[in-house]
């Protein structure tokens, strides 16, 4: 299930890292995780579902970004 809406600043909190730190370890761009974290504009489709994953199995994510 991909969420409608999705908190970026609770996730990226959770994980006790700043905007810059968060967007480099999963390849957003630090403009996007302002904006998303501004509410200036929203995670769309697989961005929302990514953020999903990373939610809640952020070690995964890392496993299959450091191959």
């Amino acid at each position: 299930h991909v969420p409608d809406e999705i908190d970026v600043r609770k996730i990226r909190q959770k994980f006790n890292m700043t905007q810059a730190v968060f967007a480099r370890t999963f390849g957003f761009s630090l403009a996007s995780v302002r904006h998303w974290e501004q509410r200036r504009r929203k995670p769309e489709g697989a961005a929302r579902a990514y953020l999903q994953v990373i939610d809640k199995e952020p070690d995964a994510v890392r496993r299959a970004l450091s191959s």
